[in-house]
């Protein structure tokens, strides 16, 4: 293969239509924008959303939400991920390591969903009232 052997694939090009070159070329007179009104005309367009002065879809529903830009800091883990983590102590750079949370994670807070057998020791991480009381039932600990 050479540099100057190069072509692109065979149909990948074709040529522009070129529009308002005459009656025989199917395409002159109005050149495909139909007759008169704003559409027809060099330039003239609306901006996105606009109705014609009707109040658009977007300004007639309410604002509804809001999701904080923190959230990507905390983290939720399962009693039931911690009891397969099987770890004897946790904190946060062993639930990175394991894949648990988030590399951007901060806080982290123990959620009841599962359920946990073995003894385990919490450091620096937070708890629900419940995750608390399983977790010591189990013979573990919450600093």
């Amino acid at each position: 293969m050479e540099l100057n052997g190069i072509k692109p694939a065979e149909g990948a090009k074709h040529a522009k239509r070129r529009v308002g070159r005459g009656i025989g070329s199917g395409l002159g007179k109005t050149a495909g924008r139909g007759h008169k009104g704003q559409k027809s005309r060099a330039g003239g367009y609306h901006k996105v959303g606009f109705e014609g002065g009707q109040m658009p879809l977007q300004r007639r529903l309410p604002k509804r939400g809001f999701k904080s830009h923190l959230l990507q800091f905390n983290a939720e883990v399962t009693l039931s991920a911690l009891d397969r983590l099987g770890a004897a102590e946790v904190d946060l750079l062993s639930l990175k390591q394991a894949g648990l949370v988030g590399e951007l994670a901060k806080v982290v807070k123990v959620i009841k969903s599962g359920s946990i057998s073995k003894a385990v020791k919490l450091n620096g991480i937070g708890a629900t009232a419940g995750a608390k009381v399983a977790i010591e039932a189990a013979g573990g600990s919450v600093a």
